[in-house]
């Protein structure tokens, strides 16, 4: 019998994070590197375990290898205890109706046996793709006082946005939820629902085994509307921090660039709320007489002889002398030889851009490899992606894989298109 918890974590690191294109070409969204230094699902684990909670299940589905390293055994957030701690939950094998995780509430269904051995009184649902600080004790001292069976956290949102969320009604004097929408068309209410939730355990293992043979199990769309229907108190926790969704390209890029404002929104600094996270420990940063940073966040072990601005560098890049990155991410690993200019560029890990390359080149153009995912000015290279030297690349393209001069006519790939070489994407 394992010890009793008092509440459990579960944590939804599933997503294939589509909207991320090649950057999630290879890797799960949650496992996607952020400001420099961390990966996104560094900050719902960090926030548990500053919040007090040591027991964290965390439910893998999609290419899940880089973030099952990234965990291990879950060291760097004091997450590797004996009893608790964290643990990784592939979908497995079971002798019938053997089945991947089909939709969120799915994953928990399936993952009721290892709740079940802590025993746990409340159990608490995340997802693994938000940037954010919060802290899950208040939110569950607040289930407590109000004898909830659900408390859901949501935020206000500008109402003119809310059809984009699933949207809460209160009765406005306790919290209590009477109603809720999924993206209505006309929201009647501005109150945002994040994805994390607290439920009473018992109640929500119960209405799992009520619908284990709804199609696709969901959350918003089956369990909470099960538990109301039920008459279970629901009641909203209202968030006024901040909160950020990197769901897609301009999203991701505008959370990065946040973190080099003067004053950023988003503090990574605090001493009290530290984002913990996976760094091997590498050399310090080196930066040249010659060169030139200004407003940027270098990793450590990067190499800075050119020019540098406005930008987000992970470890381990090379700049070299006469390169030129501005408004642009670059995750680890990554050379920029000499003399290639860089603009506005989402450049992935490992990846070597070849002399006198110019990203980001030109007018805007729709993207005529997929209108939903490339759709801003961003010029997104993938993992391990090779550039030639003195090529041209567009805005608003897509590159992945080792490509040659062949693979830019007249030296160049124009604004809204897209090099994807084989076995790159599905």
């Amino acid at each position: 019998m394992a010890m009793k918890k008092e509440m459990v974590a579960m944590l939804l690191a599933g997503g294939q994070g589509s909207r991320l294109g090649v950057l999630t070409s290879r890797m799960a969204k949650p496992a996607v590197s952020f400001g420099g230094k961390y990966r996104i699902i560094d900050f719902p684990l960090s926030n548990c375990i500053n919040s007090g909670i040591d027991t964290v299940g965390v439910m893998t589905q999609y290419e899940p290898l880089r973030l099952n390293s990234h965990i291990g055994i879950g060291i760097p957030w004091d997450l590797d205890r004996q009893l608790g701690g964290v643990t990784i939950l592939s979908p497995y094998e079971k002798s019938k109706n053997s089945d991947w995780y089909t939709g969120t509430a799915n994953a928990i269904f399936q993952n009721i046996h290892y709740i079940d051995s802590f025993n746990p009184e409340y159990v608490l649902i995340l997802g693994g793709d938000h940037i954010y600080k919060m802290d899950y004790e208040l939110m569950l001292n607040y289930h407590k006082a109000r004898h909830a069976d659900v408390t859901m956290a949501a935020m206000p949102v500008p109402i003119e946005e809310a059809s984009r969320f699933g949207v809460l009604i209160t009765d406005g004097e306790t919290g209590r939820i009477v109603d809720f929408e999924e993206k209505p068309a006309h929201p009647r209410s501005n109150l945002a629902s994040m994805g994390i939730y607290i439920f009473t355990w018992p109640v929500l293992r119960d209405a799992l085994i009520a619908n284990k043979d709804v199609n696709n199990l969901d959350f918003g769309m089956h369990v909470i509307p099960y538990c109301h229907q039920s008459g279970h108190p629901i009641y909203c926790y209202e968030y006024n921090s901040y909160w950020k969704d990197v769901g897609t390209l301009q999203s991701y890029w505008d959370a990065n660039m946040e973190l080099i404002d003067l004053v950023p929104v988003f503090n990574l600094y605090e001493e009290y709320w530290k984002i913990y996270t996976n760094g091997n420990s590498v050399a310090p940063q080196y930066i040249d007489e010659n060169a030139c940073v200004e407003r940027s966040i270098v990793g450590d072990g990067s190499s800075i002889y050119g020019t540098v601005t406005n930008s987000v560098l992970s470890a381990d890049v090379i700049v070299e002398e006469g390169a030129y990155v501005n408004d642009s991410i670059i995750m680890a690993n990554t050379i920029i030889k000499k003399g290639a200019h860089i603009e506005k560029a989402i450049i992935a890990e490992d990846s070597v851009i070849g002399e006198g390359v110019r990203i980001g080149d030109g007018d805007y153009r729709e993207s005529t490899y997929n209108k939903k995912v490339y759709c801003s000015d961003i010029a997104t290279i993938g993992e391990k992606s090779v550039i030639p030297d003195h090529v041209s690349i567009g805005k608003n393209t897509a590159i992945i894989g080792v490509t040659t001069a062949e693979d830019y006519p007249n030296g160049r790939l124009e604004s809204g298109d897209a090099i994807i070489k084989a076995g790159e994407m599905e």
